[in-house]
């Protein structure tokens, strides 16, 4: 297996990750360039208010170096659209902060977008309509037969499971983040959370995801080198797998 051009954009990057043949945690995240784009701007937009103590300042940072992003994406000739939604999310918080004058508010955007993503995963399920499952059909282009089919229970019961998990994971976030940007002078901290939170827990998620939603004898890639699943787990659900198709 070649390693990965770090510049590319993967083809199985987020949400689509947990379909992919091998699941890799490196595209999951996005690659190198995934990680800069996602991350970098909260952590100059950080360093530059914990040195300035001014929120201008960090808020041009911030907007600067995704611009920076996107400029070498067009230079390079590389499609813009994957990093677009992240150009929004950052302009919005940087004129948040800016308008306010609330450092604390450049993260205000991201608080919301995980509440929302947090109701729509609890309505799911609410609604027996668990969007891991629903994603995955689509990813697939496969229908929505495993609500219904009894074949597919088990696989029903494993979507409900990953939904779960991406509500806890919004719940996490939230529970330790909004206390955080409650309190007064905890930017540095904030900003230190919402960098652990983002893209390395979503990536944990993801993984999890895959496992439970996972075609058996699939590999899992980290970095390069990709490792068969041999575990207890993996040959119990191929032998299961066996036995159906006997029966």
């Amino acid at each position: 297996m070649t390693t990965p051009d770090p510049t590319d954009i993967p083809k199985k990057g987020g949400l689509a990750s947990v379909v992919a043949d091998d699941f890799s945690i490196w595209e999951a995240v996005g690659g190198v360039r995934g990680l800069i784009e996602t991350v970098l701007p909260s952590v100059l937009f950080v360093v530059v208010f914990t040195i300035t103590g001014e929120t201008v300042p960090a808020v041009l940072t911030a907007v600067g170096t995704f611009a920076v992003c996107l400029i070498v994406r067009l230079i390079q000739r590389i499609d813009i659209t994957p990093a677009l939604s992240g150009a929004i999310g950052v302009l919005i918080s940087a004129v948040w902060a800016w308008r306010s004058g609330e450092a604390e508010n450049y993260f205000a955007m991201g608080l919301w977008t995980n509440g929302a993503y947090l109701a729509a995963f609890l309505i799911s399920i609410i609604a027996t309509w668990p969007l891991i499952g629903v994603a995955v059909a689509v990813l697939k282009g496969e229908d929505q037969s495993w609500r219904t089919d009894p074949d597919k229970a088990g696989l029903k019961r494993r979507y409900y499971i990953a939904s779960w998990l991406w509500a806890g994971m919004f719940a996490l976030r939230l529970a330790i983040q909004l206390p955080l940007y409650l309190a007064d002078d905890q930017v540095e901290v904030l900003g230190i959370a919402r960098v652990l939170m983002g893209p390395f827990l979503f990536a944990v998620v993801a993984w999890l995801t895959w496992v439970l939603c996972r075609v058996p004898g699939k590999k899992i890639i980290v970095g390069e080198h990709a490792e068969e699943d041999t575990s207890e787990a993996g040959a119990l659900a191929e032998g299961n797998d066996a036995k159906r198709s006997e029966q």
